[in-house]
């Protein structure tokens, strides 16, 4: 999966691009680098549409952010490890 460095920027991006877009109209250039943030973003989520892409961006994300705080898997293992030197 990406890292969620890169999904941020992929993201502001696809927002920025939208405002220019909706600012700028059809231009060319801008529907171009429209185009290659949407391809971007679709690739690197492993979707096939930019609202799915950005659902999993989001997603990865948020579960990035989540993980610094908390790892469920870490305490399980311990849990696994202390039970089964216990018994």
């Amino acid at each position: 999966m990406t890292h969620p460095a890169v999904l941020t920027r992929l993201v502001e991006e696809y927002e920025r691009e939208s405002e220019l877009r909706a600012a700028a109209g059809p231009h060319e250039p801008v529907r171009q680098q429209m185009e290659d943030v949407i391809y971007t973003l679709c690739v690197s989520t492993g979707t096939r549409d930019i609202d799915a892409a950005l659902a999993a961006a989001r997603e990865r994300l948020h579960t990035a952010w989540l993980g610094d705080a908390y790892d469920p898997e870490p305490a399980a293992q311990a849990g696994r490890t202390s039970s089964s030197t216990a018994g």
